[in-house]
């Protein structure tokens, strides 16, 4: 039986998410709290003004399955579907016909690359694989690493958001999402005290960005050099100020983030010890009508 979520059903749900989380091989995009309080407080969030959905599969009074709905960009954001023993074709179902009542352009889905069977679920729904983003990490230590010659790297506690814009526009085609923020949005989000903006100038140009979120653990969500001023250095010191401000913060583990086509990137990370977590596949399911 497919029907919504209910906060009644949160104790059994962390069983769930419990089950997914002892074999690599059954990653997803899932709810991030573990514990019965954090998980009713996100799962409220998530229906919060109507803006998101979630359903169980029920059998034999168990809970065989789960998956979320909500807004992302000028689509939806898929969390599982969670699947335990059963067939998930009616709960993935559920949250594609939704989808499609709400009018959303597109759904997006976020498996890992080893969830084989749910990845033959997508597919066999018509998600199509975009890329395939990879996850490293590492613990503290030194990777700092000093800026090549005409390169002066900045802490900008006040960021100018067309220059942020333009940076985020020059550096990576595929990066479009936060083009739409409005001065706004980007003023509050780099006004948050876990969000650090390091820019990199040459001859007094903005020529490169990174962007580290931080706390316990600190994440690289963004760097980026625009093309004339790669192959000199500015990406490896842009790093290595973000990590040096990371541990210095206090944060336990830094991970940065490369797409299947940032080969050099990705060579990179490996090259300064950072070790491989995980590999997320984006699949995307085009909803608009023809």
């Amino acid at each position: 039986m497919i029907r919504p979520l209910s906060q009644g059903d949160v104790p059994r749900l962390l069983e769930l998410l419990s089950w997914m989380d002892q074999d690599h091989s059954r990653g997803v995009m899932a709810p991030d709290s573990r514990s019965e309080e954090g998980l009713a407080f996100e799962l409220a969030a998530l229906e919060e003004d109507n803006q998101g959905s979630a359903w169980v599969l029920e059998e034999d009074s168990e809970l065989k399955g789960y998956t979320g709905l909500y807004p992302f960009w000028e689509g939806g954001t898929l969390e599982g579907p969670v699947i335990k023993g059963a067939d998930g074709q009616a709960l993935l179902r559920q949250a594609v016909e939704e989808a499609r009542r709400r009018g959303l352009e597109a759904l997006f889905a976020f498996p890992l690359e080893a969830n084989k069977p749910l990845r033959s679920l997508l597919e066999a729904h018509g998600f199509q694989a975009q890329h395939t983003t990879y996850f490293f990490s590492t613990g503290p230590r030194d990777l700092s690493f000093a800026p090549p010659a005409g390169i002066q790297i900045s802490q900008e506690d006040n960021a100018d958001p067309e220059v942020y814009r333009d940076l985020y526009r020059r550096s990576e085609d595929g990066w479009s999402l936060r083009l739409t923020w409005t001065d706004e949005e980007l003023a509050e989000h780099f006004d948050d005290p876990g969000i650090t903006l390091f820019v990199a100038y040459q001859k007094g140009k903005p020529v490169g960005l990174v962007e580290l979120e931080h706390s316990e653990e600190a994440e690289i969500s963004y760097l980026g050099v625009v093309p004339e001023a790669r192959g000199q250095g500015v990406g490896r010191a842009l790093l290595g100020s973000a990590a040096t401000a990371a541990f210095a913060l206090g944060a336990k583990k830094l991970r940065v983030r490369a797409h299947d086509h940032e080969k050099k990137a990705q060579e990179l990370y490996r090259r300064l010890g950072f070790a491989l977590e995980q590999s997320v596949v984006t699949y995307a399911l085009e909803l608009r009508q023809a």
